[in-house]
């Protein structure tokens, strides 16, 4: 089982790549993080399997 996994999304404001780590030994989260690019706060859910792979991950604008 994979604990962490680094993904790259697009951040829904600006467009640019956004690096996160998951942890996956959580089967479902929600977490805020700021773009590094335009230094909006991005929504973050996430879904993780019982074997640890991200099965669902979306990157929300705080309107959405």
């Amino acid at each position: 089982m994979n604990i962490e996994q680094d993904r790259t999304v697009p951040c829904p404001y600006c467009g640019e790549s956004v690096g996160i780590v998951v942890d996956c030994t959580l089967s479902s989260q929600e977490f805020v993080e700021d773009c590094q690019v335009c230094c909006r706060p991005i929504q973050f859910s996430v879904s993780v399997d019982e074997d640890g792979e991200i099965v669902d991950l979306q990157a929300l604008s705080e309107d959405e």
